[in-house]
């Protein structure tokens, strides 16, 4: 059974707006961070006076990474926040990115600094460089704040260690979600010993007020957009299952009705963070994309079972509350520069290539959507795509493995014959990373500039 959800007129007004691409903030945002960076130097070089031994050489390079550090945990703090302006113009999968880089550095600099300074306190009180570990247990019990900097330095280093590649692929996502959550108690017991020791701070009063309205101007948007913002959406809307139905063996549709949905500003090929308050679902919130465009009463998000969580969303009962957060993703019609596109989904990515296909904007012929599956069986939604492409004059493409298992040539050189003017599309694509990336190289190889492929992964 299948279930068949058309975005009425709302998607069909969709088809035929004007093309109006929408820049990316990200490099003005990357060059304000380079300058947060370049203030944070200045105020450790007007505040440092000159140094003319080795011991001062190593606490100054200790305070100067330790403000660095502070520097980039607000930042690290910001990206989870999930700020529209970052989360939709950016995109979730490259803040993501942002954050786990971030988060790298921050500790790097985390370490260097506990290390640098201890030496430096270690060699003032004359001691030798294995007096480090003797000097950081004194500096813990006698400086101010600095037993609270300790246990957040403490939970810094669990963090990313649960953070490697390696480990986080072994860890349940709901488990790993909830430890990174400690992320913000870490910077909370972390803070407080840079104002009461930060050599910074007691020099240059100015200093204080600047770090003061950094933390502050953070904490106070992580409140907004992760508390108030999610607790305002969903007592609006109100959402509850109304019907779950399998599309093909191991793939179901969850249809999810509200009040005033089209009042959320969703749209085709965004996502939502979605919790169901089922027995056993309740404290796991994963991303799913919409695979139909918003309608005012209905949304709908189509689901491979390949995890705990998503096995169980067959199981869910109609009327079950929703509790989502969003939209999130710039996968959207905002993206778009060019009159023809081509749109490549391998497996369960067609949910956001499903709903971008019935309302990206396009004349006959003007749309591609090449799909990619294991088997003829695994193409979900196939009767709807099909529908759409014959109402909208649009090519729709397939590319299964044959029935002796070859996989199918998707080279530039296969891309070129089958779409001989794929240089002058863009491209929206979304698919398993190693598939995504083995698409991306054909694409550029076939002379698709990079700035013209749109890509989001949602493996966060």
């Amino acid at each position: 059974m299948t279930t068949t959800l058309a975005g009425g007129r709302a998607a069909r007004r969709q088809t035929m707006r004007r093309i109006r691409p929408r820049r990316s903030p990200a490099v003005p945002l990357l060059l304000a961070v380079g300058a947060g960076a370049v203030a944070v130097l200045w105020l450790w070089w007007s505040s440092t006076p000159a140094i003319a031994d080795t011991t001062g050489r190593i606490v100054a390079a200790g305070r100067i990474t330790g403000l660095l550090a502070g520097y980039l945990m607000a930042l690290v703090v910001l990206q989870m926040a999930r700020v529209p302006a970052l989360e939709r113009r950016v995109g979730s999968d490259r803040v993501a990115r942002w954050h786990a880089m971030s988060g790298r550095y921050t500790v790097c600099l985390v370490i260097a600094h506990v290390f640098l300074i201890m030496w430096g306190y270690a060699l003032q009180a004359g001691k030798s460089l294995g007096g480090i570990v003797q000097q950081t247990v004194t500096s813990v019990n006698t400086l101010p704040d600095m037993g609270k900097a300790a246990i957040g330095t403490g939970l810094l280093f669990v963090i990313a260690l649960l953070s490697v590649g390696g480990i986080r692929r072994r860890l349940p996502y709901d488990g790993w979600y909830h430890v990174h959550l400690l992320t913000y108690a870490a910077v909370y017991l972390t803070f407080w010993h840079q104002i009461t020791t930060g050599n910074e701070f007691a020099v240059e009063p100015s200093a204080k007020t600047f770090w003061y309205g950094l933390y502050g101007t953070v904490t106070a948007l992580v409140l907004w957009y992760r508390v108030v913002t999610p607790v305002r959406l969903n007592l609006r809307h109100r959402m509850r299952v109304e019907a779950v139905v399998e599309e093909t063996p191991g793939i179901v549709s969850v249809l999810i009705g509200g009040r005033r949905l089209h009042r959320m500003g969703a749209e085709a090929g965004q996502f939502f963070r979605w919790r169901f308050l089922a027995p056993g679902m309740r404290f796991s919130s994963h991303p799913y994309s919409l695979s139909a465009a918003p309608r005012p009463d209905m949304l709908r998000i189509t689901v491979k079972a390949i995890g705990d969580h998503s096995s169980r969303l067959r199981e869910l009962e109609p009327g079950t509350r929703v509790w989502a957060e969003g939209p999130y993703g710039a996968l959207t019609a905002q993206r778009r520069s060019r009159g023809k596109v081509l749109l490549v989904a391998g497996g369960v990515g067609i949910t956001p290539m499903r709903a971008l296909f019935e309302t990206l904007p396009g004349a006959s012929g003007d749309i591609t959507l090449l799909y990619r599956a294991n088997s003829t069986q695994d193409l979900a939604l196939w009767g709807e795509l099909a529908r759409i492409a014959d109402e909208r004059g649009a090519r729709l493409m397939y590319a299964v493995n044959s029935p002796g298992g070859e996989r199918p040539d998707i080279s530039a050189e296969s891309l070129q014959r089958k779409i001989p003017d794929i240089d002058r599309h863009d491209v929206f694509l979304c698919g398993p990373p190693g598939f995504a990336q083995s698409v991306y190289d054909a694409l550029r190889g076939a002379g698709v500039p990079a700035r013209r492929i749109h890509h989001e992964s949602f493996e966060m």
